[in-house]
């Protein structure tokens, strides 16, 4: 009975340890139908887990490696370095942009994992799948792997986005290949022109087609993803240019496509026509359906404008907050607002973060960068909540966010210094502390307090949407050269839900203080 083990599972994988990657053939089109080429890449590899290579092309929204490092959840000083830029270079426009993820297998599937905050109304999976991330992921994916139904996406919600690697097969990893890149196939390339490019790191049209499970006379389409397996690292050193696609948007003809039976597909265009054709199918049914179900249902009520606030009440705060919109395109949104920072500039206005400029033992340190005070908090893992909501605000009681660093994983965030430290500090000196001015008086006090009132004023009813704090204590309130009061420390501020407005204090988290 032993040996019927062994036995039973080679029948449930018969072939999963050297089969390839079958290509997507335009199904990431049809959000309602799964596929199992629609869900990833199998997990076949020699390993599960590995060195994988994407492509990204830059647009307007996305050209700094950093920003693309935030969209892509990568490492902006690896994409640095692969591409022979800095990480705060501005790159071209529909520049191809190569760089390694660790790519990892989950629920059978290889996978990087980014994330996306939805940005404004009207986005959907499909959207984001394939114009936010360029085909990377498909809306079938990101529907699988999220908890939320397409119909019930709204602005700021936090949605999963697993992008499309893999790891080399049994059968790869014996002919010499190390490295699996998901290049998104553009009009014009044919598989000669793909392998063509990276040539210089060991493709080649075979094994292009063996990864993608093709055939010479095998149509591929624009905007679709394609397997190409590398012997070497890519680098810009190593990869040629691709030849840039025909003028015309218009199909072969019927001449230029080779015969049934002919050894010329190979050579074949990318059949744009098809694609576009489906696109456009897809497209006039999403419009149907979104048409539908905004006549089958009522719309929501939008969330009325905040009243303008006196200039006089609290200095910047009488600024219009329309100009901060939330529905901006994301990161775009924090490059025309925050300042990108180069590690070494902020390594060099920290001292190489000596304890000398900790401040008060804490991940703070205290610098100057251009020549303006700073303080810079280390910060790992998650921090884009914290980014999207500070680059939106401006309040001269709210501590100002004015740039980040991305290094080695780590998020630098740099903000005004407070000179006079934490409200804590004053109100609880230390017994040793001789400095008989750090007293509050009472009408300092009151300052303070109406500052405070102030700022939390503003998160819960001139934002829009409306935030709580969630951490508020005196070690979070800061004090300026004047003694003014700036709240800080946003690390659990959410959204303010419309159930939480008549019970703030429901649930609270963080440290003893106050919910708000």
């Amino acid at each position: 009975m032993a040996f019927l083990l062994p036995l039973l599972l080679l029948l449930l994988f018969p072939c999963q340890s050297h089969s390839q990657q079958p290509y997507i053939n335009n199904k990431q089109l049809a959000c309602n139908q799964n596929d199992t080429t629609t869900l990833g890449f199998v997990c076949n590899g020699a390993a599960l887990s590995c060195l994988s290579y994407l492509t990204f092309r830059s647009t307007p929204t996305y050209k700094h490696p950093a920003t693309i490092a935030y969209l892509l959840s990568a490492d902006a000083s690896q994409i640095a370095s692969a591409n022979n830029v800095s990480d705060l270079d501005l790159l071209p426009d529909d520049t191809l942009v190569i760089f390694p993820v660790n790519c990892s297998c989950s629920r059978n599937y290889y996978q990087h994992n980014a994330f996306y905050f939805l940005k404004h109304q009207g986005e959907t999976y499909f959207t984001v799948a394939n114009d936010t991330y360029q085909a990377l992921t498909t809306c079938q994916t990101m529907e699988a792997q999220n908890p939320y139904n397409f119909r019930e996406l709204y602005p700021h919600l936090r949605l999963n986005v697993p992008l499309r690697c893999a790891c080399p097969t049994p059968n790869q990893t014996a002919t010499g290949f190390k490295y699996l890149l998901t290049y998104l196939i553009r009009q014009g390339n044919t598989y000669e022109s793909i392998a063509s490019a990276f040539s210089g790191a060991g493709a080649d049209v075979q094994s292009i087609l063996a990864a993608n499970e093709l055939t010479a006379n095998h149509l591929i389409f624009f905007f679709t993803p394609i397997l190409v397996p590398l012997k070497i690292e890519p680098t810009k050193e190593n990869i040629h240019a691709i030849p840039s696609p025909p003028p015309s948007f218009s199909p072969p003809s019927l001449s230029t496509i080779p015969a049934a039976g002919q050894n010329s597909g190979s050579r074949k265009w990318v059949f744009i026509g098809v694609g576009v054709g489906a696109a456009v199918l897809v497209l006039f049914a999403s419009v149907l359906a979104v048409w539908c179900f905004c006549y089958r249902h009522p719309r929501l009520p939008e969330s009325p404008l905040p009243p303008p606030k006196l200039a006089d009440e609290s200095g910047d705060a009488g600024r219009p907050f329309s100009n901060w919109s939330v529905s901006s395109e994301g990161i775009r949104s924090a490059v025309e607002t925050l300042t990108f920072y180069k590690f070494e500039d902020v390594d060099k206005a920290t001292g190489s973060f000596a304890e000398s400029n900790r401040i008060n033992g804490s991940s703070v340190y205290h610098g100057f960068l251009k020549g303006d005070a700073a303080a810079v908090k280390i910060m790992k893992g998650d921090v884009s909540s914290e980014i999207d909501m500070l680059r939106q605000i401006k309040h001269s009681n709210i501590v100002r966010l004015s740039g980040f660093c991305l290094h080695q994983g780590i998020t630098y965030l740099v903000y005004e210094y407070a000179e006079k430290g934490s409200l804590s500090e004053w109100l609880h000196p230390a017994k040793d502390c001789v400095d008989s001015e750090k007293r509050l008086d009472w009408k300092q006090r009151v300052q303070v307090a109406y500052d405070v009132a102030d700022a939390l004023n503003y998160l819960h009813n001139f934002t829009n949407p409306p935030y709580i704090h969630k951490n508020l204590k005196s070690s979070n309130i800061l004090l300026d050269g004047n003694l003014r009061a700036k709240v800080a420390n946003f690390g659990l501020a959410r959204i303010l839900d419309a159930d939480d407005q008549t019970a703030m204090t429901r649930h609270v988290v963080g440290t003893y203080g106050y919910g708000s």
